[in-house]
């Protein structure tokens, strides 16, 4: 009975030893596996990412081409430049192929596989809330912007406000319906 106590006895510190130690490898495997961005902040170069997607999107959505290529290009170089790889390398080729867009249609062609991938990573990091999702039924396509007033890049002053915001259901009024007039002036 003796031996086994003193078995118990030895073994019982050796046990809480392995379970610290697990417990230490398990919190710093964690904070390797898990970014910054995931506790729902963005840190850079991701937040200097979507400053530019944002005013790409808000030139879209006036008709106007300027700054595009130039934001574009600083959405290329922050993805290619950041050392800590946050963001996937199809974002930067996104953003150069919209970068090299020569008018307004094009651009907005490129404009939504971009809007994509950055929908895809703010859902993948839990960062949605920062920004609201909205989808244009005309085109099959979605974009983030910062507000909740409907501000279309992909139809422009035709119909600026045609969309429906996702992240809330109840939204699902759409100011998307065209006359055949309309459709035929697109």
């Amino acid at each position: 009975m003796k031996a086994k106590h003193q078995m118990k006895t030895k073994l019982l510190p050796f046990l809480t030893l392995i379970a610290f130690a697990l417990t230490a490898l398990a919190t710093i495997a964690g904070h390797r596996t898990f970014r910054k961005e995931q506790t729902g902040a963005l840190t850079e170069p991701v937040k200097s990412v979507f400053a530019n997607y944002l005013k790409i999107e808000s030139a879209l959505a006036n008709e106007s081409a300027v700054g595009i290529g130039f934001n574009a290009t600083a959405i290329a170089n922050a993805v290619r430049g950041d050392s800590t790889k946050m963001l996937p390398l199809k974002v930067a080729k996104q953003a150069e192929i919209l970068a090299g867009t020569r008018n307004l249609s094009s651009a907005r062609e490129a404009f939504k596989p971009l809007s994509k991938s950055l929908i895809q990573y703010l859902a993948d990091h839990n960062i949605a809330s920062a920004y609201v999702e909205v989808y244009c039924p005309m085109v099959k396509a979605s974009w983030i912007q910062k507000d909740k007033k409907i501000n279309n890049p992909y139809m422009g002053g035709s119909m600026r406000s045609c969309g429906t915001i996702k992240q809330k259901p109840s939204a699902s009024r759409s100011d998307c319906q065209l006359t055949d007039n309309e459709r035929n002036q697109l």
